[in-house]
């Protein structure tokens, strides 16, 4: 297959035999029963059963299937309940899962990911992949959102566990267990409205303002007010996206006084007005779902 859905993540989980993804920089990544392996979005790829492999079809965004030449797929590839492919039971199987929705505030964790992460079965043990290739063949009540949170939870159990590992993770990934940056994370992650200071969040983790501003700079990469200002951002940007709340609304939400204050920092961080980034995100959704 060829993947060019430009989906911002995919998860692939190999439940039998083995597979392979070749991304159009040339990086191979051979994949064994119980590997997974997470692609950003960055790169159309190729996913088979071998590198040498012709691509027989193509998926699109919103996942349309076509063969090369752009003839729909959809029923020809069917051969079971959310399963498709060119055998019923084929010796290679693979469970995979794609988060088509944008997100500042996830990109800035997915943004530290390399364009194919992959963790290997002997390396980590979750039982969630088991209940997962059971479960995704089942029909029943209620089964799409339960596959759904099985999704989310494999996908932060893989998140977690990559991250984990030295040099994997964003600065301030690791700065959430320090004993004093961590408290300060999680006030301005909880309260992006509050009006911060560095004064003030020194104060509440009981720190002194220099010592304070010095260790979150040391852990986090940047100072607390740059961080919290992008945090804000990108917290708007997502409300932007996802809803119709007005930018007054919006900047009260993330701690600006005024949809002016709100507009004139955005602009600054994302090049375009707050009005421009919804009506650019609200054309590439529609877009998007004239695909499916």
């Amino acid at each position: 297959m060829r993947i060019q859905d430009d989906a911002p993540l995919t998860l692939v989980c190999v439940t039998r035999g083995s597979a392979v993804i070749v991304t159009e920089s040339g990086t191979t990544h051979r994949l064994q029963s119980g590997d997974l392996a997470v692609a950003r979005g960055v790169e159309h790829y190729l996913f088979a059963d071998d590198a040498e492999t012709e691509p027989q079809v193509v998926i699109h965004p919103g996942n349309r299937c076509t063969t090369l030449h752009g003839d729909d797929l959809r029923f020809e590839m069917s051969v079971g309940v959310r399963t498709w492919g060119n055998a019923a039971a084929g010796a290679d199987r693979s469970v995979i899962a794609t988060y088509e929705g944008r997100s500042e505030v996830s990109a800035r964790l997915l943004d530290a990911l390399p364009t194919v992460a992959v963790l290997r079965g002997d390396q980590w043990w979750t039982p969630l992949v088991d209940l997962l290739a059971a479960e995704a063949g089942q029909e029943g009540p209620g089964q799409e959102a339960y596959l759904d949170r099985l999704l989310d939870l494999l996908l932060m159990d893989v998140l977690r566990t990559w991250f984990d590992r030295a040099d994997n993770a964003p600065t301030w990934w690791h700065a959430e267990q320090d004993p004093v940056v961590g408290p300060a994370l999680r006030l301005i992650y909880n309260n992006p409205d509050h009006p911060w200071t560095v004064a003030n969040l020194a104060a509440a983790v009981g720190n002194s303002r220099a010592m304070f501003a010095r260790r979150f700079t040391d852990r986090v990469g940047e100072s607390p007010i740059a961080f919290l200002t992008s945090w804000r951002l990108a917290l708007a940007a997502d409300m932007l996206r996802s809803g119709d709340s007005t930018i007054a609304a919006i900047a009260r939400q993330v701690g600006y006084g005024t949809p002016f204050a709100l507009s004139s920092a955005f602009k600054r961080a994302y090049g375009i007005s707050p009005n421009a980034y919804r009506a650019g995100a609200s054309g590439a959704a529609s877009s998007d779902a004239s695909t499916g």
